[in-house]
């Protein structure tokens, strides 16, 4: 579900981030899609309005088909002032152009919670790399959101509790761009599920169709 540099392979379908102080732009490839946003670490108020500007033009792009990742981060980045104006403006473009947003946050749920109780968004929103409790993670769930599994926690034997607590229609698996297969965390996960990888390949799917209104 979120990826860096991210290759498609036979029956591997990814979602490349690609981020507005790269020089990149989405591809017309075979097995994948793109997301396209601000990432708080490399935002700065000399580069925020071109960086807008850059996340606003993406959308032109048929296969740019989320905002992001955009969010919060309190141990690197700019002000906070800085970061919640480039988010707001995020959710902004989410909204007016009907794509979902994909969030980074790190030690800001405060913030995050803050901005979604301000803006109430209509598009749905995941954050990407999650690794909290289960009490934080029903708590976002209740908001709402989607919530992508951080790798390294996802493969960890005491992530299985986590996934076993939740409901599975609004999970995703992602590699973050890690030398890891996608693969194992569906086995690792599948298990912790009780189930086959079929099964969670299927919960995965149905979760994607919702997620970007394909149903």
């Amino acid at each position: 579900m979120h990826t860096h540099g991210g290759k498609p392979a036979p029956g591997n379908f990814i979602i490349e981030c690609l981020m507005a102080h790269e020089d990149k732009c989405p591809d017309n490839l075979t097995g994948v899609a793109y997301t396209f946003g601000i990432h708080p670490w490399f935002l700065t108020e000399d580069n925020y309005k071109q960086h807008i500007k850059k996340v606003e033009d993406s959308t032109g792009f048929p296969n740019m088909i989320a905002i992001g990742e955009a969010g919060f981060d309190k141990l690197r980045g700019p002000s906070a002032q800085l970061q919640n104006k480039a988010f707001e403006e995020q959710v902004l473009i989410s909204e007016t152009h009907t794509k979902p947003l994909i969030i980074h946050c790190v030690k800001a749920w405060d913030d995050l919670l803050s901005a979604h109780k301000k803006l109430k968004p209509k598009m749905p929103w995941m954050i990407h790399g999650f690794r909290g409790s289960v009490e934080q993670a029903e708590q976002l769930l209740s908001k709402g959101l989607y919530l992508s599994f951080w790798f390294d926690f996802a493969l960890r034997k005491e992530s299985g509790q986590l996934f076993r607590s939740l409901p599975k229609d609004r999970i995703f698996l992602e590699t973050d761009g890690a030398d890891v297969d996608i693969r194992d965390i569906y086995k690792k996960v599948a298990g912790d599920l009780n189930a086959e990888v079929e099964e969670l390949k299927e919960i995965l799917y149905t979760n994607y169709n919702k997620f970007f209104d394909l149903v």
